[in-house]
């Protein structure tokens, strides 16, 4: 199977709180990119659910806006939608590990 995403993902464990259109839940992240994010939960949002995605970086918390794109039994994967320069850099420094 041949790789279809933009962007290389890391491994990443973060509590993530996914809010939108009466959904409120927190996950954990499993893998994290540029371009979106895995996340455990039980359950799923339906496709293209647009949610804000919070999570805490170096004390710093971050909301980044975001689509349902797959789900999977242990969670599911969301898109990214149009970051800032504070949310894309803290994104870029968590990916390196710093």
């Amino acid at each position: 199977m041949t790789e279809k995403r933009a962007h290389p993902r890391v491994p990443c464990t973060l509590e993530v709180r996914c809010v939108g259109h009466g959904i409120d839940v927190v996950c954990q992240s499993r893998d994290v990119s540029v371009g979106g994010m895995f996340l455990h939960a039980e359950g799923a949002p339906a496709f293209g659910v647009e949610l804000r995605v919070r999570f805490t970086h170096k004390g710093q918390t971050l909301e980044v806006p975001a689509v349902v794109r797959w789900a999977a039994p242990d969670g599911f994967g969301v898109q990214f939608g149009l970051m800032g320069a504070r949310e894309t850099h803290a994104l870029t420094e968590l990916m390196r590990g710093t």
